[in-house]
């Protein structure tokens, strides 16, 4: 399982702008150095994340992006799926069957269901992890504990019963 560079320089872009707050502004530039992505990288991040309503561009000279929503609010599985989705779709059989029209294990397949036990598994982590819990993991206070939690659920669940 691989992340993608536009899931992990995203979520990276996003903590950034997070811990400016609600009301603090930061600009493209200013990530960038940060967080040692080239501007323009940053700018069709940014501009992703925009258009997915986690954060809000403010224009002018004192302008620069901003959370859309408080970082309790924000999920982080539905930021990582707006930057580039999921490690197993329902479709993925169909987009891989080889050489044949249907996949010839369409009817009982272990691997599928060892795709599908993974990505539910993944799911039930990022779907309870917010942006907040996740500078507060960086901080070293707030919800730390929720995260090596929630790790430990996917560890467990994932001992897989295919």
């Amino acid at each position: 399982m691989k992340l993608t560079a536009n899931e992990e320089y995203g979520i990276r872009c996003l903590l950034h702008v997070a811990r400016c707050g609600i009301e603090g502004c930061v600009t493209i530039p200013e990530i960038s150095r940060a967080e040692g992505i080239t501007p323009a990288y940053v700018a069709k991040l940014l501009r992703i994340l925009r258009r997915s309503g986690f954060i809000a561009s403010v224009r002018g000279k004192s302008g620069g992006y901003s959370l859309a929503r408080p970082a309790e609010q924000i999920i982080v599985g539905e930021a990582l799926a707006a930057l580039g989705g999921r490690l197993f779709e329902a479709d993925f059989c169909d987009r891989h069957s080889g050489a044949e029209k249907i996949c010839t294990h369409t009817v009982d397949c272990s691997v599928r269901s060892l795709w599908q036990t993974v990505q539910n598994s993944v799911d039930q982590v990022l779907s309870k992890m917010t942006l907040r819990a996740l500078l507060g993991g960086q901080t070293g206070s707030g919800p730390r504990s929720d995260l090596v939690t929630m790790t430990r659920r996917v560890e467990d669940a994932t001992r897989f019963r295919v």
